[in-house]
């Protein structure tokens, strides 16, 4: 038995898809179909109940992703003091991160780990924040890369950087002409925002709410980027971080202007399971992050956001 098709048997467990796992483990759909019939020949019953769409594994099925998982962690255990008696960074490394982190921002991350540790099998997958949370937990990924973080319970969070939020608005819209305003001055302005139950959502209607403005809210959405082309076509106004939005003020098809009177900003921090020793090649990509931080200062590596606030700033706490 290879230790690459248990690999590849726990990825079609996890993500409810041969497809998927596939193309995680960077082998074509076919290979992985064939390299899961022969699994459940060898071992004479079935696995995974295809019938059914999400995929489904068997009682038996169920039974074998547990041992294979504990199998695997094991492997990557040893592999993990082996590696430490050469000092080298190699194994997998499986990371989460909510969609508005971005694939252009999170791209230059993930290339510049590839360059200095080639021997890590690093995987990233787009997420929404609570299935960020939900596969920490599960330790279906290593780091889980979130916005306004939580810290408690079965998660520990290390920051990482503060974004600063700006007014984003069509380039016809009388705001784009002005380079800061006023917090009162969008009040009663057409406002495409956020779906209800996101953090990031109640984070700016608290906001708001301290800042007695009311927005005619006319779209809501569950991720960045659908905000940004409804506020590109002229639907309404957003607020934004800063980060998110940098190529389309490139390309003038928004402008950011900033709200002169409030000092918001978005936290970012990467979240792990508690009590769970991070990997080698865990602790070298955050260190990366870290040292691409923005607005955090070099050796407050430790500190995680609880979401309050003084003053406009976020809180921070020290690190468990």
């Amino acid at each position: 038995m290879q230790l690459r098709n248990l690999e590849l048997f726990c990825e079609v467990a996890s993500r409810h898809s041969i497809s998927k796992a596939a193309e995680a483990c960077e082998v074509s759909q076919s290979s992985a179909s064939q390299a899961m019939n022969q699994l459940e020949k060898r071992l004479g019953t079935q696995l995974i109940d295809r019938s059914k769409r999400p995929l489904e594994l068997t009682s038996a099925g169920q039974v074998y992703f547990e041992g294979c998982r504990s199998i695997l962690r094991s492997i990557r255990k040893l592999e993990e003091r082996v590696q430490g008696v050469d000092n080298k960074v190699t194994g997998a490394l499986r990371i989460g991160a909510i969609y508005s982190v971005g694939l252009l921002q999170m791209g230059t991350y993930i290339r510049e780990y590839r360059e200095r540790y080639p021997e890590v099998k690093l995987t990233l997958d787009y997420l929404h924040p609570d299935d960020v949370y939900s596969r920490v937990i599960q330790k279906q990924i290593d780091l889980g890369i979130v916005s306004f973080p939580r810290d408690g319970g079965e998660v520990s969070c290390v920051h990482w950087q503060n974004q600063k939020m700006m007014l984003a608005v069509h380039p016809d819209h009388p705001f784009a002409k002005k380079k800061t305003i006023s917090i009162n001055e969008i009040s009663g302005e057409n406002y495409v925002t956020f779906d209800s139950e996101l953090r990031i959502r109640r984070r700016i209607d608290r906001w708001l709410r301290e800042s007695k403005i009311n927005m005619n809210i006319v779209h809501e959405f569950d991720n960045i980027e659908n905000i940004k082309r409804a506020v590109e076509i002229g639907t309404g106004i957003t607020i934004l971080p800063l980060a998110t939005i940098q190529r389309e003020v490139n390309f003038h098809s928004l402008v950011a202007v900033e709200l002169n009177d409030v000092e918001w900003e978005r936290p970012l921090g990467v979240v792990h399971k508690r009590h769970k020793k991070l990997t080698r090649a865990a602790e070298h990509f955050v260190t990366l992050l870290q040292e691409h931080q923005q607005g955090v200062a070099p050796n407050n590596t430790t500190n995680l956001t609880n979401g309050n606030r003084t003053n406009g700033k976020e809180k921070a706490l020290t690190s468990n």
